[in-house]
């Protein structure tokens, strides 16, 4: 139904626009579709060449991606727009992409299980944060959860079970398990020897005890229940499951590994809330009932919650769109250089968040705090808050946890202290003002003067 696809593509479209930036895990794809949109043929300009990471990775998603982008792209070329529209413009049409063949998907729940179940579906995905937020991210992961969700599709559509022994499904999927886990490892290896810090190990049960209840919220003890009830579920589910299982041996564990799995585990408690439903004027099944309508409730106070700490967890592309606006000055046609250091790329920078002339961009690495003062950058997105010759302008919060409270409102995001820093070159008898509701740093050079209060908010500067 059109209304299905128009509700779960508007959440997704909400998700973007409200938090466009974009993260080191997608940093690969997200570069290389502005090099593919802006730099086309001119492969010597790519980002890739100059930051190739530590593993092979293909580019054949965000070519497909861009090819789709294009023409929204060029329009926006042609109309003037700043460079961060084709970020959404990528990311709209790659959720597109997404949802797309989640709706495929989904058709064939309403085939074999009725439209009540397709329903509870759809319901189920909308009130869960991480499925919608992360379908227009340019993860790896996510440009295979769309072929995955295709495969559902087909695997419903015709009947196939991995447990077809006369096909052998069950050897070919495994042994592809199997080999991703190694591959994994490689990864994992290669990540824990060659970047400055260690990626964070769980336990074996991590997906089981985090990742999933975070993920599938009410519908986590839903596809259990589902799974119980409906004997043809547990065909679509245990292949899932065994992926999520064979998948914990890895010691670097991460939601976005498993998430190709959500759609059947959400099959699987669509079925039981069903049941549910079509029970719940009979005896104990009302009370069931009543339980579950609260924890649809309670599923979407934590994606609301999930949603504003997402919102906060960009720090670096609040500070340089900030910069953007602030830092320029009307009769300046000097170039202005900003070097941007590992933690600020890492945070929500991308190549989509440049502008043109007269800004120009560094992300050169290996510069120590006490250098910068002999370079010629006119500003510093960086860590630090002690930079020799700079001076904080105003800084950007970013999200650190969220805790309970007995009191209104019952929860409450903590905001962590500033980590990257933004630093900037002023000229001589020019007042700069920076301002930021948020909070990052930035700096000043050549003057020097006392570091602002971290969430002070405004910070004015004026030259000798």
């Amino acid at each position: 139904m059109k209304g299905y696809d128009l509700l779960l593509g508007s959440i997704a479209a909400f998700y973007v626009l409200m938090v466009p930036y974009t993260k080191v895990e997608e940093s690969f794809n997200v570069q290389a579709m502005h090099d593919i949109l802006y730099h086309r043929h001119h492969i010597e300009k790519y980002d890739h060449l100059e930051f190739p990471g530590v593993v092979p990775r293909t580019f054949i998603g965000a070519l497909v991606v861009s090819i789709l982008a294009s023409p929204l792209v060029l329009a926006m070329d042609l109309l003037q727009l700043p460079k961060v529209y084709s970020l959404y413009a990528v990311r709209l049409v790659l959720g597109f992409l997404i949802l797309s063949a989640l709706r495929f998907f989904r058709l064939q729940i309403r085939k074999k299980f009725a439209y009540q179940v397709e329903a509870f579906f759809v319901v189920l995905t909308a009130i869960q944060f991480h499925m919608l937020f992360y379908c227009t991210r340019p993860l790896p992961n996510i440009l295979a959860f769309g072929l995955d969700s295709c495969h559902g599709h087909l695997q419903m559509r015709h009947a196939v079970t991995y447990f077809s022994f006369g096909s052998g499904a069950v050897a070919v999927k495994v042994n592809f398990i199997l080999e991703s886990s190694k591959v994994l490892h490689h990864y994992y290896c290669a990540l824990h020897s060659d970047l400055p810090f260690a990626l964070q190990t769980h336990p074996f049960y991590w997906y089981f005890s985090s990742a999933l209840p975070r993920s599938l919220l009410a519908a986590y003890p839903l596809f259990l229940l589902g799974a119980f009830l409906d004997r043809r579920v547990l065909f679509y589910v245990l292949p899932a499951f065994s992926f999520v299982l064979l998948y914990s041996k890895l010691p670097h564990k991460e939601l976005r590994f498993i998430i190709s799995s959500l759609p059947i585990f959400n099959l699987s408690a669509s079925v039981a809330a069903s049941r549910v439903y079509n029970n719940r004027r009979k005896g104990f099944w009302k009370y069931i009932y009543i339980a579950m309508l609260g924890s649809f409730l309670l599923s979407l106070g934590y994606t609301t919650v999930t949603f504003m700490a997402s919102y906060e967890n960009y720090p670096s592309g609040h500070a340089l769109k900030d910069l953007h606006r602030n830092g320029h000055l009307p009769n300046n046609s000097e170039e202005l250089w900003v070097h941007i250091d590992t933690f600020a790329a890492m945070n929500g920078i991308s190549r989509f968040c440049e502008n043109d002339y007269p800004w120009r961009y560094s992300k050169e690495e290996g510069i120590s705090v006490d250098e910068f003062e002999t370079r010629n950058f006119t500003y510093l997105l960086n860590e630090h808050r002690n930079i020799s010759g700079f001076r904080c302008l105003f800084s950007i919060d970013g999200f650190s946890r969220a805790k309970l409270q007995i009191a209104f409102p019952p929860i409450l995001l903590a905001i962590a202290l500033p980590r990257p820093v933004v630093a900037g070159a002023a000229s001589p008898r020019r007042l700069w003002l920076g301002f930021s509701p948020n909070n990052l740093a930035m700096w000043v050079w050549p003057l020097v003067f006392p570091v602002c209060p971290a969430g002070s908010g405004v910070c004015f500067e004026l030259g000798h």
